[in-house]
């Protein structure tokens, strides 16, 4: 697109013209006091969702960015804005989600003069960002944004920040010649493997694990991850937020690592000879928390250096992780045995099979128990979902249910990184439906997050529409409560949760509300909550829980958060 002699009147249409070439559709965000950036994604016909507050744009920004893989945007005022914004920051770096974050400054000539909001934003906003930067002068509001298009995309992917003073938001922006558009992607067939360490690894192992981290999500459309494992011979777990980048209805598939491993799930790792680690950071709740991480090799690769582990000893690749399994598969193909991995097979098997007998059997124990349980919450929801459907997930103590393999399986995944913020699937569901409209998206959440984004999800509820929320009602944070009663703190003078009180109502014309408490009705609930969700309505459906019903996995491994 050539913009050779353009002229706009402001800076904001100058970005807003950048963003739409570069098939940018949707902001989501609490603009500052001017609101000529609305005028300007009104008028290039941009969708805008007005949020309440900072914190739960970027949420949204985030869950629409690892949805969809495209570039989010996020505008922010100045000043406050900004810091109440930063938890969200955080949660995209960690999460590596590209999002745009477009923030008003202090004008130039006020800086230091104890101006209206001032505030050193660059210095606040770097330290959790790819890239921060503040555009000095008109002239170079055009090529700043292009760079910040650029960083946010990597890889590796992650947020930016660029700051727009008002003193070049209002004056005129001059292009004076064609600018560059996105980077070119250079796809290059992987070629043979030359012999190194890593490959040798491989070679040599005969009961091995390979663990999927988020940075392969989008990456694995078609299945390679999968073949990778075939031809190694090997059992497939997740991270956290890698879950929904493989097929979790594949044969090796055994569900997330760490603390939400299954009980014959964390035999396999305490048995296994080699850990192959791709596109992930190797964080605590994946090496920790009741699954002890076998003394043995750990290959790991990585295309960002900051996620290579120095903590484990073994071949450490920084690069692809997709070109890395293509040609580790191709020389496998060449020498692997495959009789050298049936006994291993054969332990994977069984152990899938055995944690399917555990959900059957703990499906048995809760309906002789009053009460919804959530391992019935979770099973009517897979059951009547979609086959195209997304799981958008907290991180609390009773929503934890939903990591839990095989109690929850198929369709993607949307969590929040080590990071866990209180509200980031609750706000987040909001991005991931806008990005997958087609999707049953659902929301499985705690009442104490959703307390947290309920005012941006009845706002933007009219903008999305379409999004099941399930949530959790303990009467607050049921993390918090286990580790207090675990102490044996008063409750009294520490009350974390309140059972009994009611679960918080729910106001808009565009929402459903609805308190599940009758099991024989669980399913037909749920069917006629998403029959709403398909008319593009929100659905919130409440469902009060015992504070004692916790994942078995979570349970076993005894885990008290420090």
């Amino acid at each position: 697109m050539s913009r050779t002699g353009k002229r706009y009147a402001g800076a904001w249409s100058a970005i807003v013209d950048l963003l739409v070439a570069n098939e940018v559709g949707t902001c989501f965000g609490l603009p500052g006091d001017d609101l000529e950036l609305l005028c300007a994604l009104d008028a290039a016909g941009l969708d805008v969702v007005p949020c309440r507050d900072q914190r739960n744009a970027m949420y949204m920004a985030t869950g629409y960015a690892l949805q969809s893989g495209r570039l989010a945007v996020c505008a922010l005022g100045k000043g406050p804005a900004v810091t109440h914004a930063a938890t969200g920051l955080v949660e995209a770096r960690e999460s590596g989600a590209p999002v745009l974050v477009l923030a008003a400054g202090t004008p130039e000539r006020r800086r230091g003069s104890g101006g209206f909001q001032e505030l050193d934003q660059v210095a606040v906003a770097a330290p959790l960002v790819r890239w921060a930067h503040r555009v000095g002068h008109p002239a170079r509001v055009v090529p700043a944004t292009v760079t910040a298009m650029t960083r946010a995309a990597g890889p590796p992917a992650g947020p930016v920040y660029l700051e727009i003073p008002d003193d070049v938001r209002t004056a005129e922006i001059v292009v004076p010649e064609a600018l560059p558009g996105r980077p070119e992607s250079l796809v290059l067939e992987p070629g043979p493997v030359p012999p190194g360490p890593a490959l040798a690894a491989l070679r040599g192992s005969r009961r091995p694990v390979v663990l999927v981290g988020g940075g392969l999500r989008h990456h694995n459309d078609d299945g390679v991850v999968e073949r990778f494992a075939e031809r190694l011979g090997a059992a497939l777990f997740t991270t956290a937020s890698g879950r929904g980048a493989v097929d979790e209805g594949h044969p090796l598939f055994c569900g997330v690592a760490g603390l939400y491993a299954a009980a014959p799930a964390r035999e396999l790792w305490s048995a296994c000879d080699l850990v192959v680690s791709l596109a992930g950071r190797l964080e605590e709740t994946a090496v920790e928390g009741g699954t002890p991480w076998p003394p043995v090799p750990v290959v790991q690769v990585n295309i960002d250096p900051g996620g290579l582990s120095a903590e484990f000893p073994g071949p450490r690749v920084l690069g692809d992780a997709r070109h890395a399994v293509l040609g580790w598969s191709r020389a496998l193909a060449e020498d692997r045995n495959a009789e050298a991995t049936t006994a291993w097979a054969n332990e994977i098997a069984l152990a899938r099979k055995a944690m399917a007998v555990e959900v059957e059997a703990e499906l048995a124990r809760a309906a002789a128990l009053p009460g919804i349980r959530i391992a019935e919450l979770l099973a009517a929801l897979d059951a009547t979902g979609g086959e195209r459907r997304v799981l958008v997930q907290e991180n609390g103590l009773q929503d934890m249910w939903s990591y839990c393999f095989p109690f929850h399986a198929g369709g993607g995944s949307i969590v929040p990184s080590e990071q866990t913020p209180l509200g980031f699937g609750a706000a987040a569901a909001v991005g991931v439906k806008l990005a997958a409209p087609d999707h049953e998206v659902t929301a499985f959440v705690g009442d104490g997050a959703f307390v947290a984004a309920r005012a941006d999800i009845t706002a933007a509820a009219a903008a999305h529409g379409g999004v099941l929320y399930v949530v959790l009602c303990n009467g607050g944070y049921g993390w918090l409560d286990a580790q207090r009663a675990r102490l044996g703190l008063d409750a009294g003078r520490h009350p974390f949760i309140s059972p009994g009180a009611p679960p918080p109502v729910v106001d808009g014309t565009d929402m459903h509300y609805h308190v599940l408490r009758d099991k024989a009705a669980l399913t037909e609930e749920i069917l006629a909550a998403r029959r709403l969700c398909a008319q593009g309505r929100t659905a919130v459906l409440m469902v009060p829980v015992d504070p004692g019903d916790i994942a078995p996995p979570v349970r076993d491994a005894e885990v008290v958060p420090q």
